[in-house]
């Protein structure tokens, strides 16, 4: 069964984060049920590229690109987010009800 994204920020009660996981809190609107996902934080899932020119010359600049890059939790233009991964993994306790157009606890 495909994933639909849009749906699943329904779903979503919370989000916990800490220094070394994401924890995502489902929360099943028909049945009050939660189910809690547990993801590795992942900073920043591309490349940062700083130069030995710009350490020396902008110290502070490069400090901050590299450890102050924002991660992103959901995001529509992207499908490799934490929210969707986390979902991914809990996936198989939920079952899509095609006449209320969500997600339901099984």
């Amino acid at each position: 069964m495909p994933i639909i994204d849009e749906k699943i920020l329904y779903l979503l009660d919370y989000v916990k984060i800490d220094s070394v996981s994401i924890e995502c809190h489902f929360k099943c609107k028909e049945t009050n049920k939660e189910v809690v996902s547990e993801v590795a934080f992942e900073p920043y899932d591309g490349k940062i590229e700083i130069t030995w020119k710009d350490i020396l010359l902008h110290p502070i600049e490069s400090y901050n690109r590299y450890y102050h890059t924002p991660i992103v939790i959901y995001s529509h233009d992207t499908h490799d987010t934490i929210i969707l991964k986390a979902f991914k993994k809990v996936a198989n306790k939920f079952r899509w009800n095609p006449e209320k157009m969500q997600y339901v606890c099984r």
